[in-house]
């Protein structure tokens, strides 16, 4: 059995551990975190156990068969898990092997170690027992190491300690530290103004506590740390700061400076949800979706992911200079809990330039690499790259580049209002899914395009006949692919692939012919 496992298994939080901790934070005066506070917990409780234990066997002597033994005297068995019993008499033994010896008779403080027994005393043959036994030295054998206890059961006890301090009024917590409200530093009106003119000077940010103390004269002697809590708390209660560390970090960024699409999703991003049967997805088209991994679907996190995550762009990501937080790449890009943006890093893969990055939790995007798709001049359908990089805060993003070669691709046209595809040479440096490729002259005609599609509110079934009819024109089979589908349909709106796909597989006016290829029905 692991050590401290069965110390541990039972392990409650008491309202006496909680007056404990709580001291144990006033007397410290610095914000603490579960984990400290889990391993404060267990080192009392282990000192408590080992006190318990030398009451329990004071006065006590370790049994050895060597020794003699008197009525009234105490005696603690190793061999029965260290049962302790009171000698009740004694008399001559009667075995001639052994020569001249005593017997004892032994009660047993628990009944279950057999009530009163005897045993050998004052023996003059050998024995293992009056060998290895030290009848002076008692040694706990439940004595574990913190080490041990929290390698055993630490995730348990954190959560236990964690959820107890949560119901304790008097304590305040911030990135994941305690501290007692009462000794809480004041940070009045005139502290938040000034910090917010050293942010405003930084251009918004980010910056931690200790950078904006060190810019505004601090907040008195008190220990760094406790000025640090006291004005991470009092920024964390006033809707002119956000906090935008990663896991780990507390940073803040003025919210009046960061970007509209960071405080607001654009409307090329919003889904407005459309109900659907998932029923009717095939075994074939749950495998399509899982392979775009649209972050809008409702799919699980995958356990495993390797270094590096590859995504797809689709129009809306690629017109407002985004990535897709999906499945997968919530292993890759930081997503603290307690926030809902965090400030990132974006690093260009390919020359090692630095974007200013935003992680958009709720809504699942990315904002902050229009520049990089402007400048290596990607197209919808390419191929992207990301791996976290050396620092909390900074993410690789790159992709698979090659000597510029001319294509044939889709090019996004707006003729009367509708949209049509025709196809022309481009001039493409990057790999990219060819079934999801489309290219745009006019961004100006499209953008109007979309605006007026949202008013009309045009059906999803409406959109896929058009799209149907317009992209069959440029294959010879007459079909188009469902991710073709996928990736135009975005044009137009926000959707995911599974209502593509039941409404492809529900209307009548579609046709299957195999492959995820779909056509128009002869009778539509």
């Amino acid at each position: 059995m692991i050590p401290g496992h069965h110390w541990a298994r039972n392990f409650t939080v008491t309202d006496d551990d909680i007056e404990y901790l709580t001291n144990y934070l006033l007397e410290r005066e610095t914000p603490l975190s579960s984990a400290e506070l889990a391993r404060a917990l267990v080192e009392r409780r282990l000192a408590l156990d080992a006190a318990a234990f030398q009451e329990q066997f004071r006065n006590a002597r370790v049994y050895n068969p060597a020794q003699s033994y008197a009525v009234g005297d105490r005696v603690v068995f190793p061999v029965f898990d260290y049962a302790l019993g009171t000698v009740e008499a004694v008399r001559r033994g009667d075995n001639p092997e052994y020569g001249e010896f005593s017997v004892i008779a032994v009660a047993f403080d628990n009944s279950a170690n057999g009530g009163t027994r005897e045993f050998a005393a004052e023996l003059q043959v050998p024995h293992k027992l009056s060998q290895t036994t030290d009848s002076e030295i008692i040694i706990n054998p439940n004595e574990l190491s913190v080490d041990e206890v929290m390698a055993a059961e630490g995730d348990t006890i954190i959560g236990l300690v964690d959820e107890r301090l949560s119901e304790t009024p008097e304590l305040v917590i911030l990135a994941n530290k305690w501290f007692p409200r009462a000794l809480m530093l004041e940070v009045n009106e005139g502290h938040l103004m000034l910090a917010e003119a050293v942010l405003d000077l930084a251009g918004g940010g980010p910056m931690d506590a200790g950078a904006i103390l060190q810019q505004i004269g601090g907040l008195g002697d008190a220990p760094q740390a406790l000025q640090e809590f006291s004005l991470n708390y009092a920024l964390s209660r006033d809707e002119r700061f956000d906090e935008v560390g990663p896991a780990g970090q507390v940073w803040w960024y003025l919210t009046r400076l960061e970007p509209e699409e960071v405080r607001q999703t654009p409307a090329m991003l919003r889904y407005d949800e459309i109900e659907y049967d998932r029923e009717l997805l095939t075994p074939e088209m749950l495998a399509l979706e899982a392979e775009i991994d649209d972050e809008l679907s409702p799919l699980k996190a995958p356990q495993n992911v390797g270094p590096e995550i590859t995504v797809t762009l689709i129009y809306p990501h690629r017109r407002v200079g985004t990535l897709p937080l999906n499945a997968k790449m919530r292993h890759i890009f930081p997503t603290a809990h307690r926030t809902q943006r965090i400030w990132v890093r974006l690093v260009d893969g390919q020359d090692g330039e630095e974007y200013q990055g935003w992680v958009v939790r709720r809504a699942r995007y990315v904002y902050g690499l229009a520049p990089f798709y402007r400048k290596h001049k990607l197209p919808v359908g390419a191929y992207v790259t990301v791996r976290p990089g050396d620092a909390p805060d900074q993410i690789v993003v790159n992709f698979h580049a090659y000597r510029p070669r001319t294509e044939w691709i889709r090019l996004i046209d707006v003729k009367n209002g509708q949209l049509t595809f025709e196809n022309h040479k481009r001039s493409i440096g990057a790999e990219y899914d060819d079934l999801m490729i489309v290219g745009a002259d006019d961004l100006a005609a499209v953008d109007a395009l979309f605006a007026s599609t949202q008013q009309s509110r045009r059906t999803l079934n409406a959109m896929l006949r058009q799209l149907i009819s317009e992209l069959s024109r440029l294959t010879p089979q007459g079909t188009v692919h469902a991710k073709t589908l996928y990736s135009a349909v975005n044009i137009l709106r926000r959707c995911p692939p599974g209502p593509i796909f039941a409404t492809l597989a529900n209307d009548p006016d579609f046709e299957h012919v195999g492959n995820h290829y779909w056509k128009l029905a002869s009778n539509s």
